[in-house]
């Protein structure tokens, strides 16, 4: 961006209070939902063009997904707005007490490329219902979806109450940060770039919701129903060619199950996206060259159990399936971010969570078993952002449920009530009448202690 008179300008337009009523809040929401609708089929073509994604597709895990979100906000705006009354302590008697929610003020919202529609709007939902003004920063890697969303942006909303920047990530996100102020500051990415946003913000004491990434595990338990499992795993971690970030990154499964489970896993693959995936409808592409040879040398450490082709002209990688990988792999260091699932046995729950707790705290656990027991086991032994049991990834798709990470895998969280939450700040407020105003509150203390321990306690 070429200065920061135009931050100032969403300053200037906040102190004003125009962001502030229910009415206002309510029509923006309103506003929004309109002109995602009237450009559905351009978002269509966007989505396809940067990431192969089918209309269906774009609908479940993009479109749909904010329309949902949107009609849940405009639905409970004036619920989450309403003051909350709260009880008030003995020593504090007859004050009343409530819990205001108000808007935090100027925030910055950074999105990312593999849902970059969906993870840059839903946030923004959120703001608006809080009552702030926003900078959303796209990713530059969508440049087909960025082009449709600065234009839904640009003709909804005033640029001094919404605004919208394009450019270079590394290079705009730092101007903006340093010479400007922001109240919060919203980032969805990986990890490297959240620790840098981190220290950024820090600088300035700006507060932060960091949604990361990681390597979330899979678990499958020897009682789990395989071919359920499996069509459920094989759903999630193919979806967008793999690049979900709470796709499942690896699977144990049980070694009485192991080769069921692999079986089973082909079946789903073809049955999903036929013998030839790069032809099919419903298979998406690599998002740039970059990402492919990252994920093209993953190829190389392990034992390619199904699949493996690849097209770097098409940035087309095959589903396919690891086995054989060793712990210190690339591929098991980093977030795979990708069609490639790395499969591990295990005969007993120790070996497996010596492997999970190699890489701690991941956004997600996925655990499959028909015991309750093992599943009340696993979920206390394997701290995540979310859980799934038998299923994996579709938690994130329920606006009653908070989405976020914890530890190297994200802080804070969002989605409906939540993301109203994480944009406002919960100011105290405590009203006491004047008509009582003993004297045993004021000094003299001396002699007062026993009757103060009575009063708070």
């Amino acid at each position: 961006m070429s200065d920061i008179s135009s931050l100032e300008n969403l300053r200037t337009f906040f102190n004003s209070g125009n962001t502030q009523s229910y009415a206002f809040r309510k029509e923006q929401l309103n506003r929004l939902k309109s002109s995602i609708l009237k450009h559905e089929q351009d978002l269509y073509d966007a989505l396809y063009t940067d990431l192969k994604k089918s209309p269906e597709e774009v609908w479940v895990t993009e479109t749909g997904m904010v329309i949902s979100e949107l009609n849940s906000a405009i639905k409970k705006l004036s619920k989450w707005m309403k003051p909350k009354r709260v009880s008030t302590n003995l020593l504090n008697l007859p004050s009343r007490s409530r819990i205001l929610s108000e808007p935090l003020g100027v925030v910055l919202i950074i999105a990312p490329w593999n849902y970059p529609f969906q993870l840059l709007i839903n946030p923004l939902i959120g703001a608006i219902a809080a009552g702030n003004c926003v900078v959303l920063k796209p990713s530059e890697f969508a440049p087909a979806t960025d082009a449709v969303m600065k234009k839904i942006i640009e003709e909804t909303f005033p640029k001094e109450y919404i605004l919208y920047v394009q450019g270079d990530g590394a290079a705009v996100i730092p101007e903006m940060m340093n010479n400007f102020t922001f109240d919060h500051v919203f980032y969805t990415g990986s990890t490297a770039v959240g620790k840098i946003i981190y220290k950024m913000a820090a600088d300035k004491l700006t507060p932060v919701t960091l949604e990361l990434g990681g390597k979330s595990p899979c678990v499958v338990e020897s009682d789990a129903n395989i071919k359920v499992a499996a069509r459920r795993i094989a759903m999630t971690k193919f979806s967008n060619a793999g690049q979900m970030c709470v796709a499942p990154d690896y699977v144990l499964v049980h070694e009485s199950v192991k080769e069921k489970f692999i079986g089973s896993m082909k079946e789903s693959i073809e049955n999903f996206f036929s013998s030839t995936p790069e032809e099919s409808y419903n298979y998406g592409k690599i998002i740039n060259a970059k990402q492919f040879d990252r994920l093209n040398n993953y190829l190389q450490q392990g034992k390619v159990a199904h699949g493996g082709r690849t097209d770097k002209e098409k940035l087309f990688i095959e589903p396919t399936l690891l086995t054989d990988v060793s712990m210190n792999a690339d591929v098991m260091k980093d977030e795979i971010f990708g069609p490639i699932l790395p499969i591990f046995s295990f005969n007993e729950k120790e070996e497996a969570l010596k492997i999970i707790q190699q890489h701690p705290n991941p956004l997600s656990f996925y655990v499959y078993t028909s015991n309750s027991t093992k599943e009340s086991d696993w979920l206390k032994a394997v701290p995540a952002g979310g859980s799934c049991v038998n299923n994996s990834s579709w938690h994130l798709t329920n606006h009653n449920l908070p989405f976020g990470g914890r530890g190297f895998s994200g802080i804070g969280n969002y989605h409906g009530h939540f993301s109203f939450d994480t944009f406002s700040h919960k100011k105290a407020v405590m009203k006491t009448p004047t008509w009582f105003d003993p004297n045993i509150k004021y000094p003299p203390f001396k002699g007062k202690l026993n009757l103060f321990k009575k009063v708070i306690r």
